[in-house]
């Protein structure tokens, strides 16, 4: 039997028939045009919630939040603890300390929904501070490939042909530290810039030069 729409009142109507016994079940599914599967299924919704129509709950439409009450209340202790964490890094903790796999994008909407946004807190706390007092510390690689280019120009219908080194070679990693005055201090290592060989420089060579301009000032 093709789809079509089926009113609520013949269905009704079939139920009054049916329960009144003037009718038999294959005459009333005759008259009525249902299949048997639709009037099991009306009888059914009929017996247990009094109406032939399913009618749904208003406040459960949509897909069920992943995170309740008390977990986005722990993700906004997370952040108000330490507002530098990553999302992956709260998702690992959410999966530790509350047994919940989430996306990062999940507690991102939350965040949002939550107006959680820090950049505000922190212009103004980094406006206690005068221009020249502030340092930016940047790391960068190079090898021989570093400055070679994916793209270039050439006449239409022909391609761009450039020779480019086809192994990486030497690597070396630097480090600076940028001011108002430039990059006032750096180094390089061979290879990557481990944290051991980061820290090291940071406390004996980053501190010194900040603790002499400190006391000159």
């Amino acid at each position: 039997m093709a789809f079509h729409k089926i009113s609520d009142d013949v269905k009704r109507a079939a139920i009054r028939l049916h329960e009144r016994g003037l009718l038999n079940l294959q005459d009333i599914l005759d008259c009525c045009g249902f299949s048997a599967r639709t009037w099991y299924r009306t009888w059914k919704l009929w017996n247990e919630t009094g109406d032939v129509a399913a009618h749904p709950n208003p406040f459960n439409r949509g897909r069920p939040r992943l995170l309740d009450h008390k977990d986005l209340e722990y993700v906004l202790q997370l952040v108000d603890d330490n507002p530098d964490y990553f999302l992956d890094e709260l998702v690992r903790l959410m999966a530790t300390n509350r047994f919940i796999a989430v996306h990062f994008t999940t507690i991102f909407e939350h965040l949002k929904c939550s107006s959680v946004n820090r950049r505000a807190e922190f212009i103004a706390h980094m406006a206690q501070y005068n221009p020249d007092e502030l340092g930016f510390i940047d790391e960068t690689s190079k090898d021989r490939r570093t400055a070679g280019r994916r793209y270039g120009r050439s006449r239409r219908g022909k391609r761009a042909h450039n020779k480019q080194p086809s192994i990486c070679g030497r690597q070396v990693t630097i480090e600076a530290l940028l001011t108002l005055d430039g990059i006032v201090l750096g180094t390089v290592v061979e290879g990557s810039m481990t944290q051991a060989l980061f820290l090291e420089w940071l406390e004996f060579i980053v501190v010194s030069y900040s603790t002499i301009y400190a006391s000159e000032s």
